[in-house]
Protein backbone atom coordinates (compact mmCIF):
# COMPACT_ATOMS: atom_id res chain seq x y z
CA UNK A 1 0.00 0.00 0.00
CA UNK A 2 1.94 3.41 -1.16
CA UNK A 3 1.93 5.71 2.15
CA UNK A 4 -0.52 8.90 2.20
CA UNK A 5 1.58 11.80 1.34
CA UNK A 6 1.55 14.54 4.34
CA UNK A 7 -0.67 17.22 2.58
CA UNK A 8 -3.49 14.45 1.98
CA UNK A 9 -3.77 13.49 5.24
CA UNK A 10 -6.32 14.76 7.96
CA UNK A 11 -5.33 16.78 10.12
CA UNK A 12 -4.03 16.15 13.62
CA UNK A 13 -6.34 15.54 16.52
CA UNK A 14 -6.02 18.49 19.19
CA UNK A 15 -2.67 17.88 21.31
CA UNK A 16 -3.65 18.59 25.17
CA UNK A 17 -1.63 21.68 26.42
CA UNK A 18 -0.87 22.80 23.01
CA UNK A 19 -3.63 25.77 21.23
CA UNK A 20 -5.59 24.44 18.44
CA UNK A 21 -3.75 23.68 15.49
CA UNK A 22 -0.48 23.68 17.07
CA UNK A 23 1.65 20.77 17.42
CA UNK A 24 3.34 19.61 20.59
CA UNK A 25 7.18 19.34 19.18
CA UNK A 26 8.71 19.42 22.68
CA UNK A 27 7.52 15.55 22.53
CA UNK A 28 6.45 15.03 19.31
CA UNK A 29 9.00 14.39 16.01
CA UNK A 30 7.90 16.55 12.81
CA UNK A 31 7.23 14.69 9.63
CA UNK A 32 10.14 15.75 7.56
CA UNK A 33 9.23 16.86 3.55
CA UNK A 34 10.75 16.97 0.34
CA UNK A 35 11.06 19.91 -1.59
CA UNK A 36 11.35 21.18 -4.61
CA UNK A 37 14.47 23.63 -4.78
CA UNK A 38 13.39 26.90 -6.96
CA UNK A 39 15.81 28.84 -8.85
CA UNK A 40 17.46 30.63 -11.27
CA UNK A 41 13.68 30.94 -12.90
CA UNK A 42 13.60 30.57 -16.40
CA UNK A 43 10.80 29.47 -18.59
CA UNK A 44 13.38 26.57 -19.87
CA UNK A 45 13.68 26.30 -15.78
CA UNK A 46 10.27 26.01 -15.01
CA UNK A 47 8.55 23.92 -17.89
CA UNK A 48 11.29 23.10 -20.86
CA UNK A 49 11.11 20.06 -22.21
CA UNK A 50 7.70 19.14 -20.11
CA UNK A 51 5.07 17.79 -21.37
CA UNK A 52 2.55 17.47 -18.50
CA UNK A 53 3.10 13.98 -17.58
CA UNK A 54 1.85 11.84 -14.58
CA UNK A 55 -0.09 15.32 -13.64
CA UNK A 56 -4.12 14.82 -13.10
CA UNK A 57 -6.05 17.73 -14.64
CA UNK A 58 -9.73 18.11 -13.72
CA UNK A 59 -12.14 20.18 -16.05
CA UNK A 60 -14.71 21.34 -13.69
CA UNK A 61 -17.67 22.73 -17.07
CA UNK A 62 -20.49 21.43 -18.89
CA UNK A 63 -18.47 17.80 -19.91
CA UNK A 64 -16.10 17.22 -22.46
CA UNK A 65 -16.64 15.57 -25.46
CA UNK A 66 -13.59 12.78 -25.08
CA UNK A 67 -13.55 11.64 -28.70
CA UNK A 68 -12.64 14.60 -29.88
CA UNK A 69 -9.42 14.98 -32.14
CA UNK A 70 -8.11 17.66 -29.92
CA UNK A 71 -8.78 16.13 -26.90
CA UNK A 72 -7.31 13.65 -26.70
CA UNK A 73 -9.46 11.01 -25.16
CA UNK A 74 -10.39 11.19 -21.61
CA UNK A 75 -9.41 9.36 -18.00
CA UNK A 76 -12.74 10.23 -16.91
CA UNK A 77 -15.97 11.56 -17.14
CA UNK A 78 -18.51 11.96 -14.40
CA UNK A 79 -21.60 13.55 -13.76
CA UNK A 80 -23.16 15.44 -10.72
CA UNK A 81 -26.79 14.30 -10.79
CA UNK A 82 -29.46 14.26 -8.39
CA UNK A 83 -30.29 10.73 -6.19
CA UNK A 84 -33.30 9.08 -5.85
CA UNK A 85 -33.07 10.76 -2.17
CA UNK A 86 -32.66 14.12 -3.51
CA UNK A 87 -28.82 14.26 -2.76
CA UNK A 88 -26.21 15.29 -5.04
CA UNK A 89 -23.85 12.85 -6.22
CA UNK A 90 -20.31 12.58 -8.74
CA UNK A 91 -21.16 9.60 -10.59
CA UNK A 92 -19.65 7.80 -14.03
CA UNK A 93 -20.93 9.79 -16.85
CA UNK A 94 -20.71 10.12 -20.67
CA UNK A 95 -17.75 11.46 -22.62
CA UNK A 96 -19.99 14.21 -24.08
CA UNK A 97 -20.43 17.51 -24.05
CA UNK A 98 -23.99 19.36 -25.54
CA UNK A 99 -22.93 23.16 -25.39
CA UNK A 100 -18.96 22.81 -26.33
CA UNK A 101 -17.64 24.75 -23.31
CA UNK A 102 -15.77 22.26 -21.50
CA UNK A 103 -14.83 20.68 -24.86
CA UNK A 104 -13.08 23.90 -25.89
CA UNK A 105 -11.45 23.91 -22.42
CA UNK A 106 -10.09 20.73 -22.83
CA UNK A 107 -8.35 20.59 -26.15
CA UNK A 108 -7.01 24.14 -25.33
CA UNK A 109 -5.30 22.65 -22.38
CA UNK A 110 -4.49 19.19 -24.34
CA UNK A 111 -2.67 21.48 -27.03
CA UNK A 112 0.04 22.88 -24.40
CA UNK A 113 0.42 19.78 -22.22
CA UNK A 114 -0.37 16.89 -24.40
CA UNK A 115 0.52 13.99 -21.84
CA UNK A 116 -2.13 15.06 -18.59
CA UNK A 117 -4.38 12.83 -17.43
CA UNK A 118 -7.43 14.62 -18.44
CA UNK A 119 -10.63 14.17 -16.45
CA UNK A 120 -14.13 16.17 -16.95
CA UNK A 121 -17.17 16.77 -13.86
CA UNK A 122 -20.23 18.20 -15.53
CA UNK A 123 -21.45 20.56 -13.16
CA UNK A 124 -23.25 22.46 -15.40
CA UNK A 125 -26.08 20.35 -16.77
CA UNK A 126 -28.50 22.88 -18.57
CA UNK A 127 -26.28 24.48 -21.50
CA UNK A 128 -24.16 26.72 -19.71
CA UNK A 129 -26.01 26.75 -16.77
CA UNK A 130 -25.85 25.05 -13.47
CA UNK A 131 -26.50 25.29 -9.81
CA UNK A 132 -24.02 26.46 -7.23
CA UNK A 133 -24.95 23.29 -5.43
CA UNK A 134 -23.51 21.02 -7.96
CA UNK A 135 -20.38 23.07 -8.39
CA UNK A 136 -20.20 22.52 -4.68
CA UNK A 137 -20.42 19.45 -5.24
CA UNK A 138 -18.26 18.88 -8.16
CA UNK A 139 -15.50 20.72 -6.58
CA UNK A 140 -15.58 18.76 -3.71
CA UNK A 141 -15.05 15.36 -5.20
CA UNK A 142 -12.50 16.61 -7.61
CA UNK A 143 -10.15 18.29 -4.21
CA UNK A 144 -11.07 14.94 -2.53
CA UNK A 145 -9.69 12.49 -5.45
CA UNK A 146 -6.51 14.85 -4.98
CA UNK A 147 -6.33 16.43 -8.82
CA UNK A 148 -3.10 18.03 -8.80
CA UNK A 149 -5.31 21.05 -11.37
CA UNK A 150 -9.01 21.97 -11.46
CA UNK A 151 -9.23 24.46 -14.47
CA UNK A 152 -13.03 26.26 -13.33
CA UNK A 153 -13.84 28.73 -16.48
CA UNK A 154 -17.05 29.74 -14.26
CA UNK A 155 -18.09 31.09 -11.62
CA UNK A 156 -21.12 31.94 -9.83
CA UNK A 157 -22.42 35.73 -8.76
CA UNK A 158 -24.48 34.49 -6.01
CA UNK A 159 -23.39 35.73 -2.53
CA UNK A 160 -24.85 32.40 -0.79
CA UNK A 161 -21.83 30.39 -2.34
CA UNK A 162 -19.07 32.61 -1.70
CA UNK A 163 -18.24 31.31 1.43
CA UNK A 164 -18.83 27.71 1.15
CA UNK A 165 -16.24 27.90 -2.44
CA UNK A 166 -14.00 29.66 0.04
CA UNK A 167 -13.61 27.31 2.15
CA UNK A 168 -13.29 24.64 -0.58
CA UNK A 169 -10.33 27.10 -2.43
CA UNK A 170 -8.91 27.08 0.83
CA UNK A 171 -9.08 23.43 1.58
CA UNK A 172 -7.74 22.74 -2.11
CA UNK A 173 -4.84 24.90 -1.38
CA UNK A 174 -3.31 23.11 1.68
CA UNK A 175 -4.10 19.68 -0.08
CA UNK A 176 -1.36 20.94 -2.65
CA UNK A 177 -4.71 20.92 -5.23
CA UNK A 178 -3.78 24.16 -7.49
CA UNK A 179 -7.32 25.43 -8.96
CA UNK A 180 -7.15 27.75 -12.10
CA UNK A 181 -10.49 30.09 -12.24
CA UNK A 182 -11.22 32.21 -15.28
CA UNK A 183 -12.60 35.68 -13.64
CA UNK A 184 -16.15 36.83 -14.73
CA UNK A 185 -16.66 38.34 -18.39
CA UNK A 186 -18.30 41.22 -16.74
CA UNK A 187 -17.22 43.74 -14.39
CA UNK A 188 -19.41 42.20 -12.11
CA UNK A 189 -18.63 40.45 -7.94
CA UNK A 190 -18.53 36.13 -8.63
CA UNK A 191 -16.39 33.81 -7.43
CA UNK A 192 -14.24 31.97 -6.88
CA UNK A 193 -11.36 33.22 -8.70
CA UNK A 194 -10.98 36.48 -6.45
CA UNK A 195 -9.66 34.15 -3.53
CA UNK A 196 -6.25 34.63 -2.52
CA UNK A 197 -5.80 30.50 -2.67
CA UNK A 198 -7.01 30.26 -5.81
CA UNK A 199 -4.55 31.19 -9.70
CA UNK A 200 -6.60 33.63 -11.29
CA UNK A 201 -6.79 34.43 -15.19
CA UNK A 202 -8.30 37.21 -17.14
CA UNK A 203 -7.64 37.81 -21.26
CA UNK A 204 -5.17 39.04 -23.52
CA UNK A 205 -5.39 39.99 -27.05
CA UNK A 206 -2.29 38.31 -28.14
CA UNK A 207 -1.56 35.08 -30.12
CA UNK A 208 0.41 33.26 -28.27
CA UNK A 209 -0.74 30.68 -26.35
CA UNK A 210 2.44 30.38 -24.17
CA UNK A 211 2.47 34.38 -23.39
CA UNK A 212 0.97 35.50 -19.98
CA UNK A 213 1.04 38.03 -17.81
CA UNK A 214 1.38 39.26 -14.46
CA UNK A 215 -0.84 41.86 -13.34
CA UNK A 216 -0.08 43.93 -10.35
CA UNK A 217 -3.19 45.15 -9.65
CA UNK A 218 -5.88 42.91 -8.07
CA UNK A 219 -7.67 41.08 -8.08
CA UNK A 220 -7.47 39.34 -11.43
CA UNK A 221 -3.35 37.09 -10.84
CA UNK A 222 -2.55 36.68 -14.76
CA UNK A 223 -3.64 37.34 -18.16
CA UNK A 224 -3.47 34.92 -20.84
CA UNK A 225 -4.39 34.41 -24.52
CA UNK A 226 -8.28 34.30 -24.53
CA UNK A 227 -9.91 36.80 -27.47
CA UNK A 228 -10.17 34.63 -30.62
CA UNK A 229 -9.09 31.58 -29.71
CA UNK A 230 -9.35 28.37 -31.97
CA UNK A 231 -10.53 25.05 -29.65
CA UNK A 232 -12.23 21.97 -30.31
CA UNK A 233 -16.17 21.96 -30.42
CA UNK A 234 -18.74 18.77 -29.91
CA UNK A 235 -18.91 16.89 -33.05
CA UNK A 236 -15.15 16.94 -34.16
CA UNK A 237 -15.77 20.56 -35.30
CA UNK A 238 -13.93 23.60 -34.24
CA UNK A 239 -14.79 27.13 -33.25
CA UNK A 240 -13.27 30.28 -32.61
CA UNK A 241 -14.19 32.11 -29.03
CA UNK A 242 -12.97 35.35 -27.14
CA UNK A 243 -13.75 34.74 -23.02
CA UNK A 244 -11.65 34.50 -20.00
CA UNK A 245 -13.14 30.91 -19.80
CA UNK A 246 -10.64 30.28 -22.64
CA UNK A 247 -8.05 32.06 -20.99
CA UNK A 248 -8.00 29.77 -17.77
CA UNK A 249 -6.99 26.88 -19.76
CA UNK A 250 -4.38 27.79 -20.79
CA UNK A 251 -2.65 29.34 -17.03
CA UNK A 252 -3.95 25.42 -15.96
CA UNK A 253 -1.83 23.80 -19.06
CA UNK A 254 1.20 25.68 -18.38
CA UNK A 255 0.74 24.75 -14.39
CA UNK A 256 0.55 21.26 -15.23
CA UNK A 257 3.55 21.52 -17.25
CA UNK A 258 5.59 23.32 -14.54
CA UNK A 259 4.16 20.52 -11.92
CA UNK A 260 5.12 17.63 -14.12
CA UNK A 261 8.82 18.74 -14.57
CA UNK A 262 9.19 19.94 -10.31
CA UNK A 263 6.38 17.35 -8.72
CA UNK A 264 6.71 18.85 -5.03
CA UNK A 265 5.60 22.52 -5.72
CA UNK A 266 3.15 23.61 -3.05
CA UNK A 267 0.28 25.72 -4.70
CA UNK A 268 2.23 29.20 -3.29
CA UNK A 269 5.51 28.21 -4.88
CA UNK A 270 3.51 27.22 -8.36
CA UNK A 271 2.41 30.74 -8.31
CA UNK A 272 5.63 32.33 -7.70
CA UNK A 273 7.24 30.40 -10.48
CA UNK A 274 4.27 32.23 -12.67
CA UNK A 275 5.17 35.32 -11.39
CA UNK A 276 8.36 34.96 -12.62
CA UNK A 277 7.93 33.29 -15.54
CA UNK A 278 6.00 35.87 -16.46
CA UNK A 279 6.24 37.75 -19.82
CA UNK A 280 6.08 41.28 -18.04
CA UNK A 281 8.23 40.62 -15.45
CA UNK A 282 11.88 42.26 -15.33
CA UNK A 283 14.58 40.02 -13.64
CA UNK A 284 16.95 42.84 -11.79
CA UNK A 285 19.98 41.44 -13.53
CA UNK A 286 18.25 40.86 -16.83
CA UNK A 287 18.42 37.12 -16.34
CA UNK A 288 16.47 34.55 -13.85
CA UNK A 289 15.13 35.28 -10.43
CA UNK A 290 15.89 33.35 -7.56
CA UNK A 291 13.59 32.67 -5.04
CA UNK A 292 15.53 32.49 -1.33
Amino acid sequence: MNEIPPWRRPPRDHFPGVPAWGAPVSVLPQERFDVAPIGPVTREWAWGGADGAGVRVCVLDSGVEGTHPLVGGLDGALDVITDSDGNLCVTPGEPADSTGHGTACASLIRAIAPRVSLTSVRVLTSGKYGSGAALLAGLNWAIDEGFDVINMSLSTTKPQFRDPLRELSDKAYFRRCVIVACAHNMPVHSYPWPFASVISVASHDGPDPMTYYYNPSPPVDFYARGVRVRAAWPGGRQTVSTGNSFAAPHIAAISALILSKHRLLTPFQLKSVLYLAAENVVQPDGGACVID
